[in-house]
């Protein structure tokens, strides 16, 4: 079966690109790639992915941060599904909200110096990235969901179809 999807990856490291573009190749996806935040968004101009799998953090702290937010408020790509690869633990809630979820737990859990939180609703499977920016204010990227690393190839597939 031959799909027609195109797929960004976007990772800083070489071979987490590599096994993630086989294992989707091997599924009919097109894959494109980029290594940086700046060639990701022409990349993603020029090509018009219809999926983008970013590593949340790259070469900065903040890099991957600022692609998904790039890729959740610019209207050229409002509609292009985002998920995020990380090795980063994920937080997991019921809340309806899951910015509310993030800031309660920093303002009433006593968290107020973590610069990250990601969270991810397991009941209506939406997700986002709650961190801190160079100026210590608090900025909400939603996406769509998150892929731990290493990457397991059916997870990785099944979040895809999921968004396709």
């Amino acid at each position: 079966m031959k799909k027609t999807k195109k797929i960004l990856i976007v990772d800083d490291d070489i071979d987490v690109i590599t096994i993630v573009e086989t294992i989707l190749k091997n599924e009919g996806y097109q894959i494109i790639a980029a290594t940086s935040k700046e060639e990701a968004i022409e990349l993603a101009k020029t090509e018009r992915p219809n999926l983008a799998i970013c590593d949340v953090m790259m070469s900065t702290h903040y890099e991957g941060f600022e692609l998904a937010k790039e890729f959740a408020t610019n209207e050229e790509f409002v509609n292009m599904p985002v998920i995020m690869q990380t090795s980063i633990n994920v937080f997991s809630s019921k809340d309806d909200d899951s910015m509310r979820f993030a800031r309660y737990y920093r303002s009433e859990m006593n968290n107020h110096d973590l610069d990250v939180l990601l969270v991810e609703n397991t009941i209506l499977g939406d997700a986002g990235i709650d961190y801190k920016d160079e100026n210590g204010e608090l900025i909400w990227v939603p996406v769509k969901a998150f892929i731990k690393k290493p990457v397991e190839a059916q997870k990785l597939i099944e979040n895809i179809e999921k968004f396709l």
